[in-house]
């Protein structure tokens, strides 16, 4: 492994929906005089991804239920933010000390469905998670070698809490054109020992990397990693999400 970079993708301006999401990351780069390379990592925060594909909910177009009302009054929450949570929930993991964990329509376990009131419009509405984020990935991925003509890898990311840790950190939600995982299991480290279980979540670790270059303050929604060699072929998001029977949190 060579350098590597992680380059932010500064002056997309505010995404609605409906918009190109290639047209306003290619823009934003021909402003920087950069330009997308063979082998590039593409990062993309969920929530431009959501907005271009619509996934915007104004607050007061929610009604929220009894049980949802009930628990935003116990905590000083908001019940509407906790109903699209609710709705946007296949079950729910657990409900305590006004944190509420789900697991997503998409098998994602994380705090409140995904759903996001920050970096939107001051708190009038509320984003959701990309209903298929790996099928969103895929589809930027397309569009952005139609107009380039280079294959390039996207992952869109999302901050999750992490068991063990304080903080939130970033997780790869949506992959397209690279593998998730680096597996070392059959190799040996270099005193010889003979790696059992050793299996890299590389999506997460560059999904990290990305972050890195802005924060929910900068308006810096993309960045491009280059120089990493990753893994080549189909992946998705959805195969670094562990089995429940193997999960010792649920």
């Amino acid at each position: 492994m060579g350098e590597l970079r992680a380059i932010p993708v500064r002056g997309m301006g505010e995404i609605r929906a409906g918009d190109s999401l290639a047209e306003k990351i290619l823009a934003a780069l021909r402003r920087q005089r950069l330009r997308l390379e063979a082998g590039d990592i593409l990062i993309v925060t969920h929530k431009v991804v959501s907005k271009a594909e619509g996934r915007v909910v104004r607050l007061r177009s929610v009604k929220p239920s009894r049980p949802a009302q009930r628990w935003a009054r116990r905590y000083g929450l908001d019940a509407r933010v906790v109903e699209l949570a609710l709705g946007e929930s296949r079950r729910v993991v657990r409900m305590q000390h006004g944190v509420l964990i789900t697991e997503t329509a998409q098998g994602l376990v994380c705090a409140n469905s995904g759903v996001d009131v920050s970096n939107v419009d001051g708190g009038k509405s509320a984003v959701l998670l990309p209903r298929d984020a790996d099928a969103s990935a895929a589809r930027l991925r397309q569009e952005l070698r139609k107009k380039t003509g280079r294959a390039i890898a996207v992952i869109i990311t999302d901050s999750f809490g992490r068991p063990w840790r304080e903080g939130l950190g970033q997780v790869a939600i949506g992959v397209a054109g690279m593998k998730t995982m680096r597996d070392f299991r059959g190799r040996r480290d270099p005193h010889g020992y003979k790696l059992r279980v050793t299996e890299e979540a590389v999506a997460d670790e560059l999904a990290t990397l990305g972050a890195l270059t802005g924060n929910k303050l900068s308006r810096t929604p993309v960045c491009v990693v280059r120089g990493f060699r990753y893994p080549r072929g189909k992946g998705r998001a959805r195969d670094l999400v562990r089995p429940a029977k193997q999960d010792l949190f649920r």
